[in-house]
């Protein structure tokens, strides 16, 4: 266990989170047994257990305890807690945008080795978008990746129909996205719902050819408003709120979220990853679908890529049984039964192509779309500072989108307050 104390620097990152984690002693682990520590609502976790219990059945030698939690901010600091006391899970579920820290600190036992020992899983089997935002250095995996969402939006059928506006498809673009917003507005209701954020920016960002750093490989600096192409992008983005009113302003998102709004039907058009489909398919007023995000004049399809994957604690003397949970899980069987739950975009292709996962009986009618924004998915930077670098980044965005602060001194604010954390030594990752 000495390897660990090596992490407690890892306990400052709880800290910066904000949140208080959900144990203070580690993950109790049975001797002849694994521990996996996941997030989700109650319909996710339901997936899981469903999968865990298929596991047994051909694993029963290898016990599985299954400890969720609500949020990802209360996974950061389980893990954090967990690490720092030496009682790390044996496998945990993490978003690429977070799991840089971990790496960093070579928490992570990396998966490249045992996928490439592996008898039923091989690396073409998986969307490579995926795959490469799990390569800390670049090159060997460190964690397995389980799902490939990307951004899209979400549209009220109906209410397109009612304004006389064409339904999106693809290749459309800012402009046919703007001028259906503007339609959509109006009598109680908004055009569009978005969250003022990093990785709802970013696609914009990549569809106009700029992009959201200096160097993606090393970052050192935000290029927001020094690239011309991005800064395009960031005012088009902003012009929503500020200009155009066709996104719920400041008070109005906060007495009523945008998902809110738009499963009451006053709403035209939500931008949400595959994780909004369980809450969507409750909605039984009105006809809506999935469509990819508008196109930049003159740019290029783009998304972010939306993944979480299965990593291993580093330390442990033995990772056998944590890897044939992991084999289990992204082999076809377990990737089916958490497709069927909706909530995710098996990374593994073969399912993701299947009527396990496009049955069209089941909304978004359109769930190709996710496919087809596959070859168009890019990532944000792996480094130890990114996640929070994107979340106070975050914060000060949403202070200049809902006009809290002048655009221009909103901006440079955030470029001048988030570029130090670039800096900063591994273990400041937050």
């Amino acid at each position: 266990m000495s390897r660990f104390r090596r992490y407690a620097a890892l306990v400052t990152a709880a800290l910066l989170l904000g949140v208080t984690a959900c144990d203070s002693g580690g993950e109790a682990t049975d001797d002849d047994g694994i521990t996996v520590v996941l997030f989700g609502d109650a319909e996710e976790i339901a997936g899981y257990r469903s999968m865990i219990d298929a596991f047994a059945e051909t694993n029963p030698d290898v016990p599985v305890t299954l400890s969720p939690v609500a949020t990802q901010d209360e996974l950061m600091a389980r893990l954090t807690t967990s690490f720092a006391g030496g009682q790390p899970p044996d496998v945990f579920l993490l978003n690429y945008r977070r799991y840089g820290q971990f790496a960093a600190q070579q928490a992570i036992e990396p998966a490249q080795s045992y996928l490439d020992r592996s008898t039923t899983l091989k690396e073409s089997d998986f969307s490579p978008r995926a795959l490469d935002a799990f390569r800390y250095d670049g090159k060997a995996l460190t964690c397995l990746p389980q799902n490939m969402s990307s951004l899209v939006v979400y549209y009220n059928a109906d209410l397109f129909a009612k304004a006389g506006v064409p339904l999106p498809k693809a290749g459309w673009t800012w402009d046919d996205f703007l001028a259906a917003a503007r339609a959509l507005t109006g009598d109680g209701r908004y055009g569009v719902g978005v969250e003022p954020s990093i990785p709802r920016l970013a696609p914009f960002v990549w569809s106009n050819r700029g992009d959201l750093v200096d160097d993606p490989a090393r970052p050192t600096a935000l290029t927001l408003t020094g690239n011309p192409a991005a800064r395009k992008a960031v005012d088009w983005f902003l012009d929503l709120q500020l200009k155009h009113h066709v996104v719920p302003p400041d008070a109005e998102e906060q007495s009523e979220s945008s998902e809110a709004r738009f499963l009451r039907g006053t709403l035209g058009m939500y931008l949400n990853s595959r994780v909004a489909v369980p809450t969507l398919r409750t909605i039984d007023g009105f006809t809506w679908d999935a469509a990819p995000l508008p196109v930049a004049p003159g740019g290029v399809p783009a998304s972010i890529l939306h993944s979480d994957a299965y990593c291993m604690s580093a330390g442990a003397p033995d990772h056998d049984r944590a890897w044939r949970f992991i084999e289990f899980a992204m082999g076809e069987q377990g990737q089916q039964i958490l497709a069927g739950s909706g909530r995710t975009v098996p990374s593994r292709l073969d399912v993701a192509n299947s009527p396990t996962f496009l049955d069209p009986q089941e909304p978004p009618r359109s769930s190709r779309v996710y496919l087809d924004a596959e070859p168009h998915l890019r990532a944000t930077p792996r480094t130890g500072t990114w996640s929070r670098v994107e979340r106070e980044a975050g914060a000060l965005l949403e202070e200049v989108f809902y006009g809290r602060v002048d655009r221009e001194e909103g901006l440079r604010t955030l470029e001048e307050k988030i570029n130090p954390l670039f800096n900063l030594p591994v273990g400041a990752g937050g």
